[in-house]
């Protein structure tokens, strides 16, 4: 591989403080050393990783004319 200076971003140490008020050290290309990155979302909060909430919105009556529709199948 050609060493080409400024080929490749910096690789170095951030601070990352999550949602909750939590912080831990990692190696990125973000920012510079020593910076720290704020999250707005989460594995902690965000539904796709904690399960979400599974209610269905009925807009119009759409969930409720499918399920009308499709009543003895499943």
């Amino acid at each position: 591989m050609k060493k080409e200076p400024g080929l490749h971003p910096d690789y170095h140490q951030i601070k990352v403080k999550m949602t909750d008020g939590t912080e831990f050290v990692t190696y990125s290309t973000y920012g510079k050393e020593g910076d720290e990155l704020h999250l707005d979302i989460d594995p902690t909060t965000h539904p796709a990783w904690t399960g979400g909430d599974t209610k269905l919105m009925d807009r119009a009556g759409r969930v409720s004319r499918f399920k009308k529709k499709f009543e003895g199948i499943f």
